[in-house]
């Protein structure tokens, strides 16, 4: 490339259109770029995190913990809401858009004619960032399977499978055995595991088995319970500790925060909290986290209720989440290799109407129409409804009854997204 563009946004416009597949796993193509770039290692110790849904939260769970237990941390993830720098966060804070323009050029500096696509060219980017920045510990999360996914270029020292389901199936098998066989690419020869869900496919725990590694199994060795309507108990083998309860929305984050405390402390065994200004420190920590999009709250009541859920598993967490509440409408959007159908099966007892959006998402695009088509033969006792993009969908909630119940808004980090730009009154334009 003769000159460099010079604005982020010009650099992420120019990933999307280089590398003829959005998706394409393979390693030996990252990986050797990743050696010119001299192999960055992105923390001193790395935890990674793969399984099909909450992994996001899991990481922010991990470096809210390491945070307040004094620990330099950062975490890559992916994807993003409303702006690229969202993917990488240094000591909490999103990395600045210089830092990354410096990584891009280094990246393009290395890569020479090797073509790289959008997510391994940016993991790549974040990588160097990351190797710069005097982290205690890197949080990786993985962006699809885990085996041939650019993350897993890395050793982890700690690595994390949350719950297992069916999702991108096209990339990773129509079974949780073979999807979970995948997950378990990130584990590492006797380094150790921490399996989030009681009852992992048999893959996960035979990769565990014949690569020595120590399994930490979640209701075996480790768990998170309700102790009473403010408190919860993570349990550690023979240690208990008291904490609030989770902030962000959703007995899975049960799950998700005593799989990222169980990580946290199989790293640093040493560091559970026996003082108490530790421990209130953590307390707080765990009462902190927010992170947008995750049964997220927004908007004037009735609201709207943002979740970037775009699979079977994620929906019945959401239909779990409303199923005290009066049905109000579902502003559904999703990418036209997710399963609607079984997600539209899932939510339908518990929504008013489907709200059919259209996405655009390059060879992944789906129509409004199309999606209603799907949703209206997989529930045809359902209202649906059909519209060219969330925005306008949205419109139509816009003077519901303050008594009524809020609206869902799912399907996709996109759908979530625009939502978001919508509530603020923003056109939104977003960048990957």
């Amino acid at each position: 490339m003769s000159t460099a563009p010079r604005s982020l946004d010009d650099w992420l416009a120019l990933l999307e259109a280089r590398h003829p597949a959005d998706i394409d796993l393979d390693l030996s193509r990252c990986g050797a770029v990743y050696r010119r770039l001299g192999s960055p290692r992105p923390g001193r110790r790395v935890i990674t995190v793969a399984g099909t849904n909450g992994k996001g939260s899991t990481v922010a769970w991990a470096c809210a913990a390491l945070d307040a237990l004094d620990y330099r941390q950062g975490a890559y993830t992916s994807p993003h809401l409303l702006c690229f720098n969202e993917r990488l966060r240094l000591l909490g804070e999103m990395v600045d858009t210089a830092t990354l323009l410096a990584a891009f050029e280094a990246v393009e500096a290395a890569r020479g004619d090797t073509s790289l696509t959008y997510f391994e060219f940016t993991t790549l980017a974040c990588f160097t960032v990351m190797a710069g920045a005097d982290l205690d510990v890197a949080v990786l999360e993985v962006g699809l399977g885990g085996r041939l996914d650019t993350v897993n270029l890395v050793d982890a020292d700690v690595s994390v499978i949350t719950p297992v389901g069916l999702d991108h199936q096209v990339f990773l098998g129509d079974d949780r055995e073979t999807i979970g066989r995948e997950k378990a690419g990130i584990l590492r020869r006797r380094r150790p595991v921490v399996l989030a869900e009681s009852s992992p496919p048999e893959s996960v725990l035979a990769s565990a088995q014949a690569l020595d590694c120590p399994v930490s199994l979640a209701g075996r060795d480790f768990d998170l319970s309700a102790v009473s309507d403010g408190a919860v108990c993570f349990r550690l083998g023979n240690r208990t500790l008291e904490l609030p309860r989770p902030s962000l929305g959703g007995a899975h984050q049960f799950t998700n925060l005593g799989g990222a405390l169980a990580a946290v402390f199989t790293l640093f065994p040493g560091a559970w909290p026996v003082m108490d200004g530790v421990a209130k420190r953590l307390a707080r920590a765990v009462a902190g986290v927010q992170l947008a999009g995750r049964l997220q709250v927004a908007g004037p009541p009735p609201g709207y209720l943002l979740d970037v859920g775009h699979n079977p598993m994620a929906a019945t967490v959401v239909r779990q989440r409303l199923a005290a509440n009066a049905s109000g409408p579902c502003v559904l959007g999703m990418l036209a290799d997710k399963d609607a159908e079984a997600v539209a099966t899932i939510l339908a007892p518990v929504v008013s109407e489907f709200l059919c959006a259209g996405l655009r998402q390059g060879g992944r695009s789906q129509s409004g129409e199309a999606l209603a088509r799907r949703v209206g033969a997989a529930v045809p006792d359902a209202t649906v409804r059909a519209f060219p993009d969330v925005s306008r969908a949205l419109e139509t909630t816009r003077n519901r009854p303050s008594a009524g119940a809020p609206t869902l808004v799912f399907g996709s980090f996109h759908t979530a997204a625009e939502a978001l730009c919508w509530l603020r009154g923003d056109v939104c334009e977003l960048d990957g």
